[in-house]
């Protein structure tokens, strides 16, 4: 055999399967390649874009939740503002209340001493008839009538 003959058979072999491989074998796996580069492209890209998002929506939980704390604050305060209103109002009516009732009790007292002062009126007016009228029928005598005056003195 020849030796020449064999390596020119193999070069040409050689240049055979490197022609059918970059025309027919290649261009697939160079596009399956590139395909699958840009598919881990676009990948760690979204994958980017999720931290982003996830740092934004961090950012915006954080947010809310501060403002949920500053509205929860805003509301406490109100209640306490409102409670401590509401106890102050019931304290002015209690006030208004006691004093209304005291009002009515002074009322009553001084309309029962009204009474009582025209009842003790109406009993002197008949004691001092009745005096007057002892008087009257016994004869006008000085330590008589004395004695009668005092009789009725000591009634009063």
């Amino acid at each position: 055999m020849n030796f020449n003959l064999t390596l020119l058979g193999q070069a040409i072999s050689l240049a055979i399967f490197v022609w059918i491989t970059m025309r027919y074998i290649w261009p697939p796996v160079i596009n399956a390649i590139a395909e699958r580069q840009r598919r881990i492209a676009e990948g760690l890209a979204a994958a980017e874009e999720g931290q982003q998002k996830l740092g934004q929506a961090e950012a915006r939980y954080q947010e809310l939740v501060e403002e949920g704390k500053k509205q929860a604050a805003t509301i406490i305060a109100q209640a306490q503002k409102r409670g401590d209103e509401i106890v102050e109002e019931a304290k002015n009516a209690a006030r208004a209340e006691q004093e209304r009732i005291v009002q009515a009790g002074r009322q009553e007292i001084e309309q029962e001493r009204e009474i009582a002062r025209q009842e003790l009126r109406q009993r002197v007016a008949e004691l001092a008839l009745a005096g007057a009228e002892q008087v009257l029928m016994r004869e006008v005598d000085r330590q008589k009538h004395n004695e009668v005056l005092a009789r009725i003195s000591a009634e009063l």
